[in-house]
This record gives C-alpha cells, structure tokens and sequence, in this order.
C-alpha cells in the first residue's frame, strides 16, 4: 500500500530538464517516442557506425527504459530532440553510464551521444543539439565527458570537435576499431 502511494505521487523525468536552442527542443523522452524512436534505430544509415545493424523493436524498446532511469539513477540522460518550429522527431541525444568493457575505461564519466533521423541529417541539428546538452553539462558542474566514434564516422566526429571534444585514445569496442573523445568543462582562466 505504501509503495503505491509513493508511486502515485512520483513526478515523471521530475529531475530531467527541458532545453530549448534556436530550432530545437530536447526534452525527457515518454512512452509516446518509442514508434519514432525505433523507426530511426531501425534505419541502416542511422547504425551504420553505431553497432553496426538496425536495431530491433525489442532492442529499441529497452534503450527506451535505460533512457528512462538514467535521470533518476545519475542526475543525467538522454532527450528526444525534435524540431521546434513542426515538433517533427529529429532524434535523440545525452549521457549514459553503459560500463562500457574499454580500454581504456570510461569509469563513471558520463558518455555523450547522438542519434539523428535520417531527414534531420546535414542540417547542423547534431551539432547544436550536443552543443546544447554539452552547455547543460558544463552547468552542471560536470568535471569531464567523454564519447566513442568510429574511425569512419567523420560527420560525427566533426560535430563532436565542434562541441569541444578531443581525441585522447584509439583502441577496439566488440572488435571494431572506435576513436574516444573528451571534453573537460571549460574553465574561466579569470577564476583561477
């Protein structure tokens, strides 16, 4: 009985924000996302550096309830992004703690990604969406965020420099070759 009272009165995504940038909005993702949420994962374009294969209604459906208990597990998470101006999904992006088998680890450094549907590709949307969640993060007060790219993967890695990150290792995940990122919080020289 008391469980569900408590239930009851949880707020949902209570502690995960909504961000607004020029022509974007990233908001908590609720169960109404999943549909566009695995269109854009089952597209092979989509995955083609990113595991390497569409991914599965099933598979989808699990990111989806990883998506939502990052927030209330790690203060961070993912957001549905979509279009402001036409509410159109335009994809997904945030931090995650996957305990990725790396080397070298992670650790518990929140991990950056990004996915856009295919129609959003080529417009800077995955550039001012990870700005934007980059920005949150530096608010945040977050020492270091990290992300993984393939080699082959040089749109993403352009929109990853563009949001501050930088190379630091090379090395394999599931036997593919994979390039990591970080991206300290910017310091003001003038605090110091």
């Amino acid at each position: 009985m008391t469980v569900g009272l408590l239930y009851r009165g949880m707020q949902p995504n209570a502690t995960s924000p909504t961000l607004v940038t020029e022509r974007l909005t990233l908001r908590p993702h609720v169960r109404a996302d999943f549909e566009e949420s695995a269109a854009m994962w089952a597209d092979e374009g989509v995955t083609r550096f990113i595991g390497g294969r569409p991914s599965t209604a099933e598979e989808c459906w699990q990111r989806l309830l990883r998506y939502g208990g990052l927030w209330p597990l790690f203060g961070f998470g993912y957001w549905v992004v979509r279009e402001t101006a036409t509410g159109r999904f335009a994809g997904e992006v945030g931090f995650a703690n996957f305990r990725r088998e790396l080397d070298p680890p992670f650790g518990d450094t929140p991990e950056m990604g990004w996915a856009l549907a295919p129609w959003a590709h080529g417009q800077g949307f995955a550039s001012e969406a990870v700005q934007a969640a980059a920005a949150w993060a530096d608010a945040q007060g977050l020492d270091r965020t990290v992300c993984m790219i393939s080699p082959d993967n040089t749109p993403s890695m352009r929109v990853a420099e563009k949001a501050g990150y930088r190379e630091y290792a090379r090395t394999e995940f599931k036997g593919s070759p994979t390039v990591l990122f970080e991206r300290p919080i910017p310091r003001n020289p003038e605090a110091a």
